[in-house]
C-alpha cells in the first residue's frame, strides 16, 4: 500500500521553492499594466495601435505592449495570463515593433499602473506610521459609475490635442480640488470629489478624495497621498483649465499685448476651379506680423497659389501660442481642406494645406466659439456646412 508521507517526501523533491511574499512589486506593476491593455481589447475588440488618430490612452497601451513584447522577462511573467494572445500575436494582428529597452525604462513607463509606486510599498514607510501610512494606502477598484466620467476623460484629450488644455509639470501649483486633471505614471486622472478637510498631526491641510482614472477604475486616495505621487513622478503633470480667460480681445488698450492675427483670405487666382469656387475657398492662418507684409509676394508663392489675394476677415489675438491655434483651425476644417496639387515657379508639385471649402461665416462662428471656450469638440461638417460636436 503507498504510504503517503513518503509519496509527498518524494515529490518535494521536484517541487519547485515557493516564492517568499508572492510577487515583487515590479512583477505587480507589470502585471496591472498587462491588464489595462486586455481591457482596453475588451472594450474596443482590437489591439492597442499607434497613430496621430488615435487618442492619447490608445497611444499609450500600444507602446507599453510593444515593449512587453520585446522583454523576454515580461513574456515569461504574462504568458498564462495572455488568453487574448497580446503578446505573440497569435489571435490579434501585430502592432509596429519598437527597439528593445531595458526593464527599467518599461517599469517607468509602467509606474501607476498598479498604483503610485513608493506610497504602496510599505518598507519605505517607518514603522511607527504603519497604521496612518495604511489609512493612506487606497487600492484603485472599479469605477462602477465609470459611464459617466467616461466622456469627461474624452472631451480632456480633445482638448488636449487642440491646445485649449496645456500640460504643466506638477509642483509649482500644488493645489488640487474636485474638477482637476492630472496625469500620473502616463494616465490621465481625474479628482471627481474631494472630502471636507482636516489637519494632519504636523499641522498641513488633507482631504479624501474619490480620484478616477481613465482606465476605468477609481481610488479613495488622501489629498496629501496624490500630491507625493505627482511630486515623485518626473513626468506628472496639471492640465490646466480650459476656460483660464479669453483668447481674443474685442477692445485693445495702450498696454495690450498682441501675439498676432488670425487672417482669412481669398484667391484671386484664374484656376479654373478656384474661381468656379472663389466665394468658398479661404486660407486660415495666424502671424505675429503684419498680414499686408505676409502677403506681399503672393503671386510668387505656391503657398497663396501663386495669385494675388484678398483679405476678408482677420481677428486680433493675444496671450496664445499661435502655433497651436492655428493647428486648432486645421483640426476643425480638415474634413474641407482643399486637395489641390499645383506646380511652383520651378515645376515641383506643392500640395498648400491651409486651403479650405468652408463659408466665411462658419469660420466667424468657430473664432467665436474659441472665444466662448466650446470649440474643443466641434468639427466642421461638409455635407450641412456646419459645425458639430466630434
Amino acid at each position: 500500500m503507498l504510504d503517503l508521507d513518503e509519496l509527498r517526501a518524494e515529490l518535494d523533491e521536484f517541487a519547485q521553492p515557493s516564492k517568499k511574499g508572492g510577487r515583487s512589486p515590479r512583477e505587480e506593476r507589470i502585471i496591472a499594466g498587462f491588464e489595462e491593455i486586455q481591457r482596453f481589447v475588451e472594450q474596443h475588440g482590437h489591439v492597442p495601435q499607434h497613430g496621430e488618430d488615435k487618442d492619447i490612452f490608445e497611444r499609450l497601451y500600444a507602446v507599453r505592449l510593444d515593449r512587453m513584447r520585446a522583454l523576454e522577462e515580461c513574456c515569461t511573467l504574462l504568458i498564462t495570463l495572455d488568453h487574448q494572445g497580446l503578446l505573440t500575436g497569435t489571435e490579434i494582428p501585430q502592432v509596429k515593433p519598437v527597439e528593445t529597452i531595458s526593464d527599467d525604462e518599461l517599469l517607468a513607463e509602467l509606474e501607476g499602473a498598479a498604483g503610485p509606486t513608493g506610497i504602496t510599498e510599505l518598507r519605505h514607510v517607518r514603522s511607527r506610521s504603519e497604521i496612518r501610512a495604511a489609512d493612506e494606502i487606497a487600492n484603485r477598484e472599479k469605477c462602477e459609475d465609470f459611464d459617466r466620467f467616461q466622456p469627461l476623460f474624452k472631451q480632456a484629450d480633445i482638448e488636449i490635442k487642440s491646445g485649449v488644455r496645456q500640460t504643466k509639470p506638477f509642483g509649482k501649483d500644488a493645489s488640487i480640488d474636485a474638477g482637476n486633471f492630472f496625469i500620473l505614471g502616463g494616465q490621465l486622472v481625474y479628482v471627481a470629489e474631494k472630502g471636507e478637510e482636516f489637519q494632519t498631526p504636523n499641522g498641513h491641510p488633507d482631504a479624501r478624495l474619490r480620484v478616477i482614472y481613465a482606465n476605468g477604475t477609481e481610488s479613495n486616495l488622501l489629498l496629501r497621498s496624490l500630491q507625493r505621487a505627482l511630486y515623485k513622478d518626473e513626468a506628472g503633470r496639471r492640465l490646466t483649465d480650459p476656460n483660464m480667460g479669453p483668447l481674443f480681445s474685442e477692445t485693445w488698450d495702450d498696454d495690450d499685448v498682441e501675439s498676432g492675427t488670425i487672417y482669412v483670405l481669398r484667391s484671386l487666382s484664374n484656376h479654373p476651379f478656384i474661381a468656379e469656387h472663389r466665394e468658398l475657398i479661404h486660407k486660415i492662418g495666424v502671424t505675429g506680423g503684419k498680414i499686408e507684409t505676409r502677403i506681399a509676394n503672393a503671386s510668387l508663392d505656391a503657398t497663396y497659389l501663386l495669385a494675388d489675394v484678398e483679405i476678408v476677415a482677420s481677428y486680433k489675438l493675444a496671450g496664445i501660442n499661435r502655433t497651436k491655434l492655428e493647428n486648432l483651425f486645421h483640426r476643425i476644417f480638415a474634413s474641407a481642406q482643399l486637395d489641390l496639387t499645383i506646380q511652383d515657379r520651378f515645376g515641383n508639385p506643392v500640395r498648400p494645406r491651409e486651403w479650405f471649402l468652408v463659408p466665411l461665416h462658419v469660420i466667424d462662428e468657430a473664432v467665436q466659439r474659441i472665444r466662448e471656450g466650446s470649440v474643443s469638440a466641434m468639427i466642421y461638417d461638409p455635407k450641412t456646412a456646419r459645425l458639430v460636436s466630434a
